[in-house]
């Protein structure tokens, strides 16, 4: 028997898949659905109620809705607050996600117990590393992440019990283990792909997470209270987005199906892992790359001008059309992630002697909104988001481009964490959207 090229196959039946999966745009205008479940606004479908957090981008003004700048809350508390009451020197990611898991700030003492509560939560299995994380390291850390988080399942004799305290001892131990299966995953990938030196340095329990990252990180373990602290904002900004993000919301209907955390967190990982939702810095810093290399004069206003009408005109970068940083599904005005963050990107580019690129980000950040605006009808303001900056304080923290989403993860779990805990507490009803068949019936 002759072997079966199955790739042959499968190009082969492409065309029919094609043919017979596309449905006309005007069948979802005649019944009423709207493609990705949001309207030419972008406003997303109500599809359920939270109590965790809060985004805003319009104003209701009688019956007009008003593009302002935005806001994002967590908990009833804005995140510039947050940010704002930091005193010098200290860490928010583990205050932030306390507030965001048990909804209410925590106390000094409650603080410091749950800092201890983590810190103990910092520990794979014996042998973990060896045997699974470096037994098939892979570029996409992701995936490799994915990978151990379901394997994590196996060395928990309560992997499937779906109480909430038990959830929530499984939630802190993958909020407090990420990290090391991020930074592990890549030296494993770096050293058995790349041919370069390993070295797997243990957690120190006295370090915050944005201390033990770049720690596990870096081969002589060092990091600046510049570095750090900016590391930590970021996580911040980035730990929770509301319900309607791709990732949450498939945290709340793989959990809605009464599955085990660890299968939750795997599904939400396989999303963020998504150019369209996690990778999104990467392509703002493969963008600027590409501006680098082709604009001769930075401060030529024309010149990048031009050449942002020569991306958005696909005629140069990726030829997809699109200004990668600017413009998001949700705010309209401004990104409050991206207005806070500003500040503390331009004291990293000083800390780091990078205000010549800083200046270059400014540029494009003010003439992009114009050239988006003569180029494409815009239904709402552009501006730029948190993604816009956030790939360019990694790069200046010489965070290698494999970990960038990895990273959005680490922040990220402690949101996933806290509507998985909603959800189990609150919801008890499985969601099931429902889709109107537009399937013609055949003798």
């Amino acid at each position: 028997m002759n072997k079966i090229n199955v790739s042959a196959y499968a190009l082969a039946k492409e065309k029919l898949c094609v043919e017979n999966d596309t449905i006309s745009d005007s069948l979802f205008s005649d019944y009423g659905v709207n493609r990705g479940l949001r309207d030419v606004n972008g406003k997303g479908v109500l599809t359920g109620l939270t109590n965790i957090s809060k985004i805003v981008s319009f104003r209701e003004e009688g019956a007009k809705l008003i593009p302002c700048d935005g806001e994002l809350w967590y908990r009833g508390y804005n995140i510039q607050s947050l940010i704002r009451d930091l005193e010098e020197g200290e860490f928010g990611f583990e205050k932030t996600a306390y507030l965001l898991l048990f909804g209410e700030k925590p106390n000094e003492k409650e603080l410091e117990y749950f800092n201890e509560v983590l810190a103990e939560s910092r520990g794979l299995p014996t042998n973990f590393t060896r045997d699974v994380i470096m037994k098939a390291p892979s570029k996409d850390i992701m995936n490799s992440m994915t990978r151990s988080i379901l394997t994590l399942a196996s060395y928990d004799p309560q992997a499937m019990v779906t109480e909430v305290s038990n959830c929530i001892r499984q939630c802190l131990q993958l909020i407090a283990n990420f990290p090391m299966l991020a930074v592990y995953g890549y030296h494993a990938y770096n050293h058995y792909d790349n041919d370069e030196s390993m070295y797997i340095h243990r957690p120190d329990p006295k370090l915050s997470t944005a201390e033990n990252f770049l720690r596990m990180l870096r081969p002589n373990k060092t990091y600046t209270q510049v570095e750090a602290s900016v590391l930590d904002v970021a996580l911040m900004l980035h730990m929770e987005h509301g319900g309607g993000n791709n990732s949450t919301f498939t945290t709340r209907v793989v959990t809605s199906a009464g599955t085990d955390t660890y299968s939750a967190i795997a599904a939400a990982m396989s999303s963020l892992k998504g150019p369209k939702h996690g990778g999104a810095n990467i392509k703002v810093m493969e963008m600027m790359e590409d501006i680098r290399a082709n604009v001769k004069d930075w401060e030529d206003e024309d010149e990048i001008h031009a050449y942002l009408s020569k991306i958005m005109d696909k005629q140069a970068f990726d030829q997809k059309g699109l200004i990668y940083g600017m413009g998001h599904a949700v705010y309209s005005v401004s990104d409050p992630r991206e207005r806070v963050f500003r500040r503390f990107v331009e004291r990293l580019a000083v800390h780091k002697n990078k205000e010549r690129d800083l200046e270059l980000y400014n540029m494009i950040e003010k003439i992009a909104p114009q050239v988006i605006a003569e180029k494409r009808q815009i239904f709402k303001g552009v501006s730029p988001n948190v993604d816009f900056y956030s790939g360019f304080v990694y790069e200046m923290l010489e965070i290698p481009m494999e970990l960038y989403t990895p990273l959005f993860a680490i922040a990220r779990i402690v949101g996933w964490s806290a509507h998985r805990l909603e959800e189990l507490v609150g919801m008890n009803k499985i969601i099931r959207p429902a889709y109107k068949s537009v399937m013609e019936e055949k003798e």
